[in-house]
Parts: C-alpha cells; sequence; structure tokens
C-alpha cells in the first residue's frame, strides 16, 4: 500500500442562540412540535420583509473576533437563488460578496499538540426548513427556517479525522462559553460538509477532491473521513485513481460508507445579489471594541491556567474546562480561597457527578460553592473525615439544607498522636498472624491494618497520621 496524506476542509453549521430568528420575529426555540414557530416572513408570505436580528449580527462578529478574521467596512447580506421545497422564498438571505469574517485562523489542541486551522470565511446566514420523507409522502416542519445560522469555511488545512473533530469540538466550546450557540447535535444544531482528498506523501499538488454533504454528528464526520480516505487509497493503489472524481456523496449510517449523490464538476451558479430588502451599515470601530471587551475567557486559555498556576492535572483541567458552568463553578471556589486541587477533586467527582447522574443543569444544583467551603474548610483543617464529607454532602443534597447543618461536635477526627498510637499497637498485638504475612511480602495488607483502625474509631481516625504512625510500628515488629 502506497504512503498518502490526507488533505481535509470543514464547511461548518450551528445554529445560533437566540430569542427569535435572523430575519423575522418569530421564536428561535427547540420545537418537537412542527410548525410551531412560524411567522409570515419565514413563509414568504406577500407584503412581508426581513429584518436584521441585531443580536445574531453581534454572535456572528465575536465569531469573527476569536477567528483572528478580518472584518467588512459594512454589513449586508445577498441573495443566493435556488429552490427548494424547504425554502418558501425560492431564495436564501446568506453572506456572498462580503462576510462577516475573512483570512482568518484558530489555534486547538489535539493529540496533545497544537494544531492551526487556517478560516477561509465565516458568514451569517438563514436555516432552511427541515424534510421528513416517508414512503409516499414528504413533511416539512417550518420550525427551523430562518434560523439564524453560522457557516465556517475553512482551508483545505486539516491532516487527519483526529484533527477535523477536534477542531470542531473546538468551535462548539467556543460557541457554548460565548453563549453563540447550544451546539446541541441532538436538537439538529448542527451539520458539517466535508471535503476529503488524498495525495502522495511527498506531493504538493492537492487531490481530486470530494465533497460529503450534511454530516450531522461529531462520530460522523470522523467515519466519513476515515471511510473516504480508505476509500480513495485502495483505489490509488489498484491503479483506478481517475475513479475518484469531484463529487458529492453522504454518509451512509446504516452501512456506514459514503453514497454517491451526484457530480461536482462546475459550481452551480447560484445567480448572488445584494438583498435588496435590508440596509447595509458600518462596522465601526467602537463596537468592534466593545464586542470584543465582552469575550469571556475561553476553555483553551483557561485550562493553561489550571496547569500551569494552580498545579491542576491535565485531566482534572480538560474535565473543569469542558463546560463554562463548571468552570465558572470553580473558579468560584478559587475565589473563595478554596484550595484548587481539593476544589478540583470535588468538581470533576462529586458534582459532575451528580449532575451526570441526576441529569440536571448547575443552575438547578443545590450545593453552591459557599456551601461547599462549608463542607471543605472542616475537612482540611481535619475536623471531619473525607467519608464523613461525603456522607455530609450527599445529606446536604437530599434534605436541601447546608452542610454546615449536619457538622456536629462528636464528629472531630483523632488526631491525638498518643491516642492513635495506643489504638494501632492493640490492633496489631491482636493481629499477629496477618503481621507475619505483611512482612513476608503480602504489601495489600497494610490496607487491611488502615481498615481495622477506622472501624475501630468509627472512621475518625485521621488517615494520614493513621499511615504514618502505623508504618512506624509495623517497621519495629
Amino acid at each position: 500500500m502506497g504512503k498518502y496524506k490526507a488533505v481535509i476542509g470543514l464547511e461548518m453549521h450551528f445554529e445560533l442562540k437566540s430569542n427569535s430568528k435572523v430575519f423575522s420575529s418569530a421564536k428561535n426555540s427547540y420545537s418537537k412540535i412542527p410548525n410551531e414557530n412560524v411567522q409570515a416572513v419565514d413563509m414568504a408570505f406577500p407584503g412581508t420583509l426581513p429584518i436584521a436580528n441585531i443580536y445574531n449580527i453581534k454572535q456572528a462578529i465575536m465569531a469573527s473576533i476569536i477567528l483572528h478574521c478580518k472584518q467588512p467596512e459594512y454589513m449586508y447580506f445577498d441573495r443566493k437563488n435556488y429552490y427548494y421545497p424547504d425554502l418558501p422564498k425560492g431564495y436564501q438571505i446568506t453572506q456572498m460578496d462580503a462576510p462577516v469574517g475573512v483570512d482568518g485562523y484558530i489555534d486547538f489542541e489535539c493529540e496533545g499538540k497544537m494544531v492551526r486551522a487556517l478560516v477561509h470565511d465565516i458568514h451569517l446566514e438563514e436555516d432552511a426548513a427541515s424534510l421528513e420523507h416517508l414512503t409516499d409522502t414528504s413533511l416539512i416542519d417550518y420550525n427551523r427556517a430562518g434560523v439564524a445560522l453560522l457557516e465556517l469555511v475553512t482551508e483545505p488545512c486539516l491532516s487527519s479525522a483526529s484533527e477535523a473533530v477536534a477542531f470542531l469540538e473546538h468551535m462548539r466550546s467556543i460557541y457554548r462559553y460565548c453563549d453563540i450557540s447550544e451546539a446541541d447535535t441532538k436538537k439538529g444544531q448542527f451539520r458539517c460538509d466535508v471535503n476529503v482528498s488524498i495525495m502522495d506523501e511527498d506531493s504538493t499538488e492537492l487531490g481530486t477532491r470530494v465533497e460529503i454533504k450534511n454530516v450531522n454528528s461529531f462520530g460522523g464526520v470522523r467515519d466519513s473521513i476515515l471511510y473516504e480516505i480508505k476509500r480513495q487509497s485502495k483505489l490509488k493503489d489498484e491503479g483506478k485513481y481517475e475513479e475518484v472524481v469531484q463529487e458529492t456523496r453522504r454518509w451512509d449510517e446504516d452501512s456506514m460508507s459514503t453514497i454517491r449523490m451526484r457530480s461536482k464538476e462546475d459550481a452551480i451558479d447560484y445567480k448572488y445579489f445584494v438583498e435588496p430588502n435590508i440596509p447595509k451599515y458600518k462596522i465601526t470601530n467602537e463596537w468592534l471594541e466593545e464586542i470584543k471587551s465582552e469575550i469571556p475567557v475561553l476553555a483553551i486559555e483557561r485550562k493553561k491556567n489550571y496547569i500551569e498556576n494552580y498545579g491542576l492535572s491535565e485531566y482534572d483541567a480538560t474535565v473543569i474546562v469542558k463546560e463554562k458552568e463548571i468552570s465558572d463553578y470553580f473558579e468560584e471556589c478559587l475565589a473563595l480561597s478554596i484550595d484548587a486541587k481539593t476544589a478540583a477533586n470535588w468538581v470533576t467527582v462529586n458534582i459532575v457527578g451528580e449532575l451526570n447522574r441526576e441529569e440536571i443543569e448547575l443552575k438547578d444544583f443545590f450545593i453552591t460553592p459557599k456551601l461547599l467551603k462549608q463542607i471543605i474548610e472542616p475537612l482540611v483543617k481535619g475536623t471531619i473525615s473525607s467519608k464523613q464529607a461525603k456522607e455530609i454532602f450527599i445529606k446536604s443534597l437530599e434534605t436541601k439544607k447546608e452542610p454546615n447543618t449536619f457538622i456536629t461536635s462528636d464528629m472531630a477526627q483523632i488526631s491525638n498522636e498518643e491516642e492513635l498510637s495506643k489504638i494501632i499497637v492493640e490492633i496489631l498485638d491482636n493481629n499477629g498472624t496477618q503481621i507475619e504475612q505483611y512482612k513476608s511480602g503480602k504489601d495489600n495488607l497494610f490496607d487491611y491494618f488502615v481498615g481495622q483502625v477506622m472501624k475501630n474509631t468509627k472512621g475518625k481516625a485521621n488517615p494520614v497520621m493513621t499511615k504514618e504512625i502505623l508504618q512506624k510500628e509495623l517497621d519495629k515488629r
């Protein structure tokens, strides 16, 4: 088999988060009830005119700034003329001549290294309706028609399925952190066209590009790229590379393969022209600076900060920054002077675990950072044990009462060295056989002795001191 390298470009679409659609006041909300969020403008009724949603424009500009793009002097829209049954007007309002951003880049992490994706352009447009094809009928749901859609087009700059998925995950994180999009694939808020070609490892000439349309999951993007690389490589190995033609294919989940849809030798002439019903207006430097100031610290920067300045592990930092709400919660813990590593452990294990188990959002979680401090502070001081801390955590969640309610004076750990030594010596005196086995190489019996101490003290023994004293006593014997 020959040695080839893949070249991949993406055209990713994310629906924007806003109260109304991009050119009408119809509600922009996911609904399982067909045609619930529709107004006359969405249906292109005579006498209706589009009005641009300034909030969506602001979101698009923010994304453009983050992607280090050049913004146009004036914001305006174009008509892309074609007709589908899911687009009532017979044309789409989009951006062609002056996209909201061009010639950008973004750095992201993939498999432990930083990769740079080059951005051809990013533009704001309206989404079409959704179709459901039955045996002899097609149904149209116009809820999605007119929802703001942000399309990002990369250069052919990615080299693997892993890089493509890592890039998409990075952009989803950015959109969520900035409240630009919920980016929920389960709600159909993401679609991606994937362009794949291969060429000889030492070549600089791009191979024949194949486009895979409307892949609607990150897993689908990964699998379709892997399949297409394998398909094209096999044809090249068999001397049939001329059979790789510029065409449009689709990803089929059932057969886990790409299937030919149509040839794409030439670009379709959509007869673009400037949308006459939406006035253009100037994007001022003042407005750009205002939007730039509202960009939050993003996940990749937070992760670096947590690792370098707070000593968190790669794993803990990655879990914490995955969702902005979790990261904000953690940072509030830091602001309350809670030890970073202790807070990280509680957030990644207990809090994230409870959120997943109960299937709730952090905003509905009872234990705030201030309440978490009521548990961690006595734990760090040694007033309560880790076992007691977890019990208090659960009780507080179940009863919706503050953790302080369950912390009593008789919970105090035994941290007196003389008292602990007396207990440990007595336990060892009664476990001669186990001591002999420990001495003969059964090191796991050390945990047995620790367990006996905890049992004897009803979990109140200071675990760190217990292990230190126990080790000293065992070394003597």
